[in-house]
Formats: structure tokens, C-alpha cells, sequence
């Protein structure tokens, strides 16, 4: 008898408890059609959902209370409601009206000023990406997922190992920052591999800012910044999963589960798996034509419910990489081996990213990363282990003066350990790891000057322990029209870099060429002016045209540039005797039809070039290799709402680039031919928040040339002749004087496939 009334009374509690707390659920729209995606969340709690296909979200189990509802979505104003939870009113049913912005004028971006400002505030022209964007082609990693993206290109580096980095406006990789939540955690060794395995479901947006941002964020911004944010957990779906395989044998896995961490804190935990065993040799060159992978990433962040929501975030993603590409025939015993040539590379990355706004009156914040990357390859029989660990600290203190100054001032220590098994970390045939330490300080002030005008200015000073005092100036200047239809912004600032030549360049690792150094390289130094034009159109049909053009201009001191040309045996770096030059402009339009039609398009045209001393005082202009003067991307979507099918046709125009041939009698073409990548998707949506979709990639089914390799045949050169100087001899076998070399690259080699892939999101 006892017992019966203990599970009573444990009934009752359990009943009391849950009559304490009710739900709201709502439905949200925008000129009568459902607000997708959006979030709703209630103010200063965990309490959060976001609204799904039909623009319909519920919050259940929410304590009696009254809360302030913040209905919030990128490209439309928020929508603010005071809501009450209680017994008599346990269960609520709202109807909400959004308000389209003026396309996405006052979204939220962080990255142009290391601070929450809209962007029509910004005086730091930034552009936004969200994961809606990156499903109309999608693909196993944010590294390809930017190729759609106007003046970004994704280049790979090597046929073999398919290694790369991101081109912004010409410049190569290394002059890319690329953050993770604003902690600069993807750097140096990890450029080529950084992009891979960010599981997407946990991708909030992507912001991307062209041109030079080292007055904010030092080193490495010199080419401009992509910033991915990832999402907070009490937006996130409760479940989301996303899995898609290719006609090739790509197997790629997104999976995301939020989850509570005790009562003040909830946590998002993420797993990417990329699975590619199939080796393929389309063009019959005896080489993989794409490289053979294996990738897990996992991904966990945990956010913290703080009083007055002060910020207390972290996070941590762990990878391991196993990929190799080379000769068909290869198994992992020929590693390292001169009979069969191959390209293999283990890779093993932690990183932890955070950040901790302080308990005081004033909104000052700490934000940390730390990193480690262990990398274990051969290219072919050259080995090359490295290791490679990042600290990071940084306190920003962001102040708001008066009416007319907004003041952001900060100081950062960052902290750098490299160890490899080259001559670049070694003295005197002693192992010597590179140890960099780099504090510095930067102050911003963005001043209202009107209504209509705002000046930003910004100042850095970093020492770098090695290179000694460098100091970084940037001004920006923004005109908005009254009615928030035109923009103007004008900027112009300073960048440096400091190179590492073996983490930027796979290609001084193929072991087909020597790395040879003519002298101790400088820092870098940059000198950069943007002009940026924003236009808006509203027709009175319901549409929407928006056009984004954008001039720029570069000029590089100390600029280290690779030659592939002197000796087609070597690479020599050194730093450049001139100048070099990356101008050009770029203009991006945006059109939404009543009808739902929906077109993104885009086009940037450049000139990027080295001015280099011939040895008699005359500077003799060279085009940049592996850079386009012109590039296009376009996207274009439609949607049959009645029966919840979207269309989506993405793709991507290249212009011709020069090439690395190897000598005078290299029978390959020194340019590129036009290339384009198109692609083809089908969507269909459920109301249980299932997606199914499927497509075709490279439609026009473009693959290089079958040479791009030279001398596949022979990859340790063993028919090749040398003379006493150690340059190749023709010969009745090789009568073009070639070496084995994989660096002829400007295009995937990847010809037309099919995909299909199934995404599922479960909210509470």
C-alpha cells in the first residue's frame, strides 16, 4: 500500500510539474506565403525553435512566465511580441506578419568590424550567405561550396593530391583568412585541408569580406576574410541529418542533435563523414582522377544562459583525414616506394574555440582558440611530416561614446609552433621549429557623422617576434540615401603577410621539383582600395532588383611570388624585385519575380600582375599564373508551391589562365581554354520536414586536358636525361624535354555525374 502512494504522490509532482508550464505555437508569413527558417526564440531564455516549411513553430514545455517573442530571419525585420504562459492561457495560438527589408540590408554581420552591426550600418561592405544558398548545389564541404560565389574560386593545387585553397579577386589562398565564429582557427598547414569536414547542418551563414582586414585581424587578411558562423543551439533543429551519394561513389553524411547541458546551457553537436574508395581513371592517364578520402569531423558547442544574456560560448571539431591520389595500380605497402607513384596523406586536427563577455557594466569580451594539426604524407618518395599548434587569445572592449562614436579597441597574443621535416626547420642540419610569438593591439572608432554618412578608422600594431614592429592603418567611408535604397562606401587600408612557404604550397612537395630559396623573405606589404555601389530596386508588381558593384584595386610590396618558369626542376621564392598589382571590378545582380522566380548572377573581371626588375632598371609586366581575368556564376531558382518542387540550375563561367609549362618545348598550351561548370537539382519538400532531392553535376561534362600530368608514365623520371647543369636534355623518349609534374592544373577533373542525397529536420 505504500508504495501505491508513493507512485501517487510521485504522479502528482510529475503532473504539477508539467502543469506548470505550457507552449506557444505560430505561424508566421510575409505577403501570404510562409516565412521559412526563421527563428523564434523567447528573450533572455533557452527557450527556441525555428519555423519549418509552412512558416509554422511551436515552444513547448515553456515555465509560466511573461517573455518578449523575437521572431528573427536574414532579409526581414524582426518581429517583437509579448507573450504571457499560464494556466489560463496553458496553450497559445499566434498569427504573425513579417516585413521584408530591403533585401537583407539590415542583416546582421560581424565580421567587417568584429562586432553585431546591421549591414546597411556597416561601413565594411559585407557579403552573407546562408545554408539556403549552398543547397542549391550541394557538395561534401564548404571548400567547394564557394565556387558559386562571384570573384571566389576554389583552386586546386595539384592532379594528384587535389589539394587547394580559395582565390578572392585573383589573390591565392595564403591572402585568405578563413575564421570559425570570428577565432581565426584555419591558418598555415591547415589552409589546404581547413574547409573540409565543417559539418553544414551546423552552418548558420557565411560571410565574406573582400579586400584587406588585417587592422582587425593581423596576418593572413591581406586578400580579404570568410568568416563561417555557426548556429546557436537554441535555434538549432532538435535533429537534423543530411545524406546524399553521387553516380561516382561519393558518399558524404551530415548529421546535428541539440541537445540540454544541464539547466543553463544547451549544447549542438555535429558529425560530418565523407567516404570516396573508388579510384577512376576517365582519361586514361594511369592516374586517379580525383583523389581517393576518407573524413570524419565531429563538431560540439555548448552556449551558456547568462544574466543580462551575456555571452559564454564553446566549442571544440576534431578531424581525421586519410586521402591519396596517384597511379592505379597503388596500395598503401607502395607508400613512400619508387616503383608506383602515389600522393598519401594523413591528417589529425583539434581546435577549440570561445568566448566569455565579463560579469562588469562594460561589454568587454575574451575570445580564445587553440589548435593542433598533425600531418603524415609522402609525395611520392619525398616524405613530409609536420606539426603545427596555434594559440590564440584576444579581449575586445566595445564602446559606444556619446551619439556619434562607436568605439571597438582590443589586444590579441597569438602564439605559433611549426616543426616539419624539411630544411625550413633546421639550422645547421639541427632541427629548429619555427616559434612565433605576435602581440598586437588595434583600436576602431566608427563615427556618425550624419544621418546619412559614417567614417570608420582603425589602426593596428602587432610585433612580430620574428619581423619586428608592423603597423596596419584602414579608413572607411560610408553615403547612405535617405530613402536606404543607394549605398556607397568607399575603404582603403593596409595589409601584410608573412609566408610559409611549405604549408601554402603543396606543390613544393610533389617531389617533382627542388625548392630552392635565393634569399630570407620578407614580410609582405599591401596597399588596398575598394569602391562599393549598392542599388535597390522594388517594382510596383511585387518584384525586387538589387545590384552590388564593386571596383578594387591592389598593390603588393615584398610580394613572394613562385617561379615555375626558371627551371622547370625547381621552384625559387623570393621576394619580388617590383611590385605586383590585383585590380579589377566586379558586379553582382539579384532579381526576385512575383512569380517566384528567383535569379542570383554575377561577374567579376581582373587583372592581376607582377611588375619584376629585368636586372637593367626596366620593370617587364607577368601575368599572375593560375588566375582568370574574367569569371561569371550564376544562380537561378523557381518554386511550384502547390506541390512543394523547387528547381534550381547553378553554375560557373571561367576565362582563360596562364599555366605553369615546363620550358620552351612543352608542347601543352600556356593558357587555359573557357571552361564552365553547370549543374542541375530537383527539391521536393514535405510537411513532416522531409526533403528529397537529386540532380546532375557538370552537366557539359568539362574535364582537362588528358595531359595535364606530364610524363604520367614516368613519375620518378627514370627515362628522363639530365646534363652537367642538371637540366632536362631532349631525347628520342622524352623529345620535349619534360619531367613528371602535376602542377598543370585549373579545373577539377571530374566529368558528369548524378547525385541524390535526403535531408530530414525535426523540431520540437
Amino acid at each position: 500500500m505504500k508504495k501505491i502512494y508513493l507512485l501517487l504522490a510521485l504522479a502528482l509532482v510529475q503532473f504539477y510539474a508539467f502543469a506548470q508550464t505550457g507552449s506557444i505555437r505560430g505561424t508566421v508569413t510575409v505577403k501570404g506565403k510562409p516565412l521559412e527558417f526563421a527563428t523564434a526564440a523567447l528573450k533572455g531564455t533557452q527557450y527556441g525553435t525555428t519555423t519549418n516549411e509552412q512558416g509554422v513553430f511551436e515552444i513547448k514545455n515553456i515555465k509560466y512566465g511573461t517573455y518578449q517573442l523575437i521572431i528573427s530571419a536574414i532579409g526581414y525585420r524582426n518581429i517583437t511580441k509579448s507573450v504571457t504562459v499560464s494556466e489560463a492561457k496553458f496553450f497559445q495560438e499566434l498569427t504573425l506578419q513579417g516585413e521584408e527589408l530591403e533585401n537583407s540590408l539590415a542583416e546582421v554581420v560581424v565580421t567587417g568590424t568584429m562586432k553585431e552591426v546591421s549591414k546597411l550600418e556597416s561601413a565594411v561592405p559585407v557579403e552573407i550567405y546562408t545554408p539556403v544558398f549552398f543547397k542549391r548545389n550541394p557538395v561534401p564541404n564548404l571548400f567547394e561550396s564557394l565556387q558559386n560565389i562571384n570573384g571566389i574560386r576554389p583552386q586546386l593545387n595539384c592532379n594528384v593530391c587535389n589539394t587547394g585553397d580559395i582565390h578572392i579577386n585573383g589573390l591565392e589562398g595564403p591572402y585568405t583568412m578563413i575564421m570559425i565564429d570570428g577565432m581565426p582557427i584555419v591558418s598555415g598547414l591547415s589552409t589546404v585541408y581547413g574547409l573540409s569536414g565543417i559539418p553544414s547542418a551546423l552552418i548558420e551563414r557565411v560571410e565574406v569580406v573582400k579586400g584587406p582586414a588585417s587592422t582587425l585581424y593581423g596576418s593572413e587578411a591581406v586578400g580579404g576574410l570568410i568568416n563561417v558562423i555557426t548556429k546557436k543551439p537554441s535555434s538549432a533543429p532538435l535533429v537534423s541529418a543530411d545524406v546524399m551519394g553521387t553516380s561516382w561513389s561519393e558518399f558524404n553524411t551530415d548529421l546535428g542533435v541539440k541537445y540540454k547541458v544541464g539547466e543553463k546551457a544547451q549544447s549542438l553537436f555535429g558529425l560530418n563523414y565523407f567516404n570516396f574508395q573508388r579510384p577512376i581513371d576517365k582519361n586514361g592517364d594511369g592516374f586517379t582522377d580525383i583523389t581517393l578520402q576518407n573524413r570524419i569531423s565531429l563538431f560540439n558547442k555548448i552556449s551558456f544562459d547568462r544574466k543580462d544574456n551575456r555571452v559564454f560560448s564553446i566549442g571544440g571539431r576534431y578531424v581525421y583525414e586519410n586521402r591519396w591520389g596517384g597511379q592505379m595500380q597503388w596500395t598503401p605497402k607502395d607508400r613512400g616506394s619508387n616503383e608506383v607513384y602515389a600522393e598519401s596523406i594523413y591528417t589529425k586536427r583539434w581546435e577549440v574555440i570561445g568566448a566569455y563577455q565579463l560579469p562588469i557594466r562594460e561589454k568587454i569580451t575574451f575570445q580564445f582558440s587553440a589548435n593542433g594539426h598533425n600531418q603524415d604524407s609522402y609525395y611520392g618518395t619525398t616524405p613530409f611530416a609536420a606539426q603545427q599548434y596555434i594559440g590564440f587569445g584576444q579581449f575586445t572592449w566595445d564602446k559606444k561614446i556619446a551619439e556619434k562614436h562607436d568605439l571597438l579597441v582590443g589586444t590579441a597574443l597569438r602564439y605559433t609552433y611549426y616543426d616539419d621535416s624539411t630544411p625550413a626547420t633546421s639550422l645547421d642540419n639541427v632541427n629548429a621549429p619555427s616559434k612565433v610569438v605576435l602581440p598586437g593591439i588595434f583600436a576602431q572608432d566608427e563615427i556618425s557623422l550624419s544621418a546619412n554618412h559614417k567614417l570608420l578608422l582603425g589602426l593596428r600594431y602587432d610585433y612580430n617576434s620574428i619581423h619586428g614592429s608592423i603597423l596596419t592603418p584602414r579608413l572607411n567611408y560610408k553615403w547612405t540615401s535617405t530613402d536606404k535604397k543607394n549605398v556607397l562606401r568607399a575603404s582603403f587600408g593596409n595589409g601584410y603577410r608573412v609566408a610559409n612557404v611549405f604549408t601554402e604550397d603543396h606543390a613544393a612537395l610533389t617531389g617533382a621539383r627542388k625548392v630552392e630559396f635565393t634569399e630570407e623573405l620578407k614580410p609582405e606589404r599591401s596597399w588596398n582600395g575598394n569602391l562599393n555601389y549598392v542599388r535597390k530596386f522594388f517594382l510596383s508588381n511585387g518584384s525586387f532588383v538589387g545590384l552590388d558593384a564593386t571596383a578594387f584595386y591592389t598593390f603588393f610590396n615584398n610580394r613572394i611570388i613562385p617561379d615555375y618558369l626558371t627551371d622547370p626542376n625547381k621552384i625559387i621564392y623570393s621576394n619580388l624585385a617590383g611590385n605586383a598589382v590585383s585590380k579589377g571590378i566586379s558586379l553582382n545582380i539579384d532579381f526576385s519575380l512575383a512569380n517566384g522566380l528567383k535569379v542570383m548572377t554575377g561577374a567579376t573581371a581582373m587583372d592581376v600582375f607582377q611588375r619584376e626588375d629585368d636586372g637593367v632598371g626596366n620593370l617587364v609586366k607577368m601575368t599572375q599564373l593560375l588566375t582568370e581575368k574574367f569569371t561569371g556564376v550564376w544562380s537561378v531558382s523557381y518554386s511550384f508551391q502547390q506541390i512543394g518542387l523547387s528547381v534550381d540550375y547553378t553554375g560557373n563561367l571561367y576565362g582563360p589562365m596562364k599555366l605553369p609549362v615546363l620550358g620552351p618545348l612543352d608542347p601543352r598550351p600556356e593558357y587555359s581554354p573557357w571552361w564552365s561548370i553547370q549543374n542541375i537539382q530537383l527539391t521536393k519538400k514535405f510537411n513532416n520536414g522531409l526533403e528529397i532531392y537529386g540532380g546532375v553535376k557538370n552537366l557539359l561534362n568539362f574535364t582537362p586536358t588528358k595531359d595535364a600530368i606530364a610524363r604520367a608514365f614516368d613519375p620518378f623520371d627514370k627515362g628522363v636525361t639530365f646534363d652537367d647543369n642538371g637540366q632536362v636534355v631532349p631525347t628520342p623518349n622524352n623529345p620535349y624535354a619534360l619531367t613528371f609534374d602535376p602542377s598543370y592544373v585549373y579545373a577539377p577533373n571530374q566529368g558528369i555525374r548524378a547525385f541524390a542525397g535526403v535531408r530530414y529536420n525535426l523540431f520540437k
